[in-house]
């Protein structure tokens, strides 16, 4: 599984990259802080994969990573997606230590 870092992504974003963010935390979570992802959460993923895009790189991410790695393993052996999809390391909870604290950790 390809992985990501907070400070990698950054600076992706920062470059204006053309990338997709999947947020597949619980819409409770995603309300309560988020990198602008879009909110997938994991227990609908099955049903919405189709808003998961194959042509262009993809990064999933959850609170800590957990649950983003699982998905992408989902995805790659379940849907076929291949060499697009990358878990953010240390998810939301990385992103707040490094990059910005007004992220709150919960």
């Amino acid at each position: 599984m390809k992985e990501i870092g907070v400070r990698e992504l950054k600076e992706a974003l920062d470059k204006g990259e053309d990338i997709q963010l999947i947020d597949v935390r619980e819409p409770w979570e995603h309300k309560q802080g988020n990198i602008g992802g879009e909110n997938i959460p994991v227990g609908i993923v099955p049903d919405e994969y189709e808003k998961i895009s194959k042509n262009k790189k993809v990064i999933i991410y959850c609170r800590s990573g957990v649950r983003s790695a699982n998905c992408i393993k989902f995805l790659e052996s379940d849907h076929g997606f291949q060499e697009n999809l990358y878990n953010l390391v240390g998810g939301i909870l990385d992103w707040s230590d490094k990059i910005d604290p007004s992220i709150p950790k919960y």
